[in-house]
């Protein structure tokens, strides 16, 4: 089956990491700077690119793990995803990103909830689909 594009986001980013991001919309509006732990002022009120891309898997991987389990005729509604992406220096002089997921699922049984996690690791999750053998993605279940 080809790609059957449903949506299209659109966002300018300008200055870069000490700059301004901005969506199509005009819905987000964000300043970033660098944080201090990388050399940066860490400006107050301003984000980075990291949490950006942090709450974005954790939003799209809660929703992955939600509908394998409405697949699968099990309530996942209450799943509560923590994403930390980390960045660090790669051996190629460049830098890398590694991911850890930590999923919580009140009220499935734990078999049932690492099935879940695991389904919407492999096959659901297009930010899983996209980083799959290019970022450490660690996964963690409460």
């Amino acid at each position: 089956m080809a790609f059957q594009p449903l949506y299209t986001a659109a966002a300018t980013a300008s200055a870069g990491r000490d700059g301004h991001v901005e969506t199509s919309d005009g819905l987000l509006k964000l300043d970033l700077s660098v944080p201090k732990e990388m050399g940066g002022g860490g400006r107050p009120g301003t984000t980075n690119p990291e949490q950006l891309f942090a709450c974005g898997y954790a939003a799209c991987f809660a929703g992955a793990v939600a509908f394998a389990g409405s697949q699968r005729k099990i309530q996942a509604h209450h799943v509560q995803v923590t994403s930390r992406v980390t960045i660090g220096k790669a051996d190629d002089g460049g830098f890398a990103l590694a991911v850890e997921l930590q999923v919580n699922l009140p009220g499935v049984d734990r078999s049932q909830a690492e099935e879940l996690v695991r389904e919407a690791h492999e096959k659901v999750c297009p930010y899983s689909k996209a980083t799959r053998n290019n970022v450490d993605v660690k996964l963690t279940l409460l």
